[in-house]
């Protein structure tokens, strides 16, 4: 499905069945789509937990761009989608996320959507090389009214947040930004997390 936005249009992959538990939304990274292993993962742990799962495809990448633009552009464009999406899928828990940069998206935005928790893969704490330029405080923005969990590689060139930034962040032993392999470790991590939004 595609959903306009100020931005123009996103393309959604909605996967729900009647009565979803929760809404976990998700996107995806500057450069890349909704199909890495780490978003699918997470995805089919939703679903396994009786949880709608939209995968968002934002509107600089449907336009076929790479660069994401201004924060404030895109925030207004997640806005957009959240909002389309609540109508779609109403009355239940939001919670929202993405990698690398849709990570960034995700934390600005969850005050604003009403999101109870945050999922962040490969939260980029800095550009490459510039930890001065830290990101930290778009990583505190979701709290205290959403509850940050944020997985990242110990090799990211992008940093890792110190664990005060989030109510949790796992480092994954030898895993650089692309969490290529992280799949099984990020699920068995976030599985009681999210456990918390299913129903019994």
């Amino acid at each position: 499905m595609e959903i306009e936005t100020l931005a123009g249009p996103a393309r959604v992959q909605l996967d729900v069945d009647a009565d979803p538990a929760f809404l976990l939304v998700l996107t995806h990274g500057a450069g890349g789509g909704v199909d890495s292993s780490d978003v699918l993962a997470v995805r089919a742990l939703a679903r396994d937990l009786g949880g709608a799962v939209a995968r968002v495809l934002q509107p600089f990448r449907v336009a076929g761009g790479r660069a994401p633009g201004s924060a404030t552009k895109q925030d207004a464009a997640w806005l957009d989608v959240i909002a389309a999406l609540r109508e779609r899928v109403p009355g239940v828990p939001l919670v929202q996320g993405g990698r690398s940069n849709g990570a960034r998206v995700a934390c600005r935005t969850a005050v604003a959507v009403g999101a109870t928790g945050v999922v962040c893969l490969a939260y980029p704490l800095h550009p490459p090389g510039k930890p001065e330029k830290t990101r930290a405080d778009e990583l505190r923005a979701a709290g205290p009214a959403a509850e940050v969990v944020v997985f990242n590689g110990d090799r990211d060139p992008f940093g890792v947040p110190d664990a005060a930034d989030a109510a949790l962040v796992h480092v994954l032993k030898g895993e650089t930004h692309a969490l290529k392999n992280a799949g099984p470790e990020i699920v068995r991590v976030l599985e009681p997390w999210l456990r918390r939004w299913a129903r019994a």
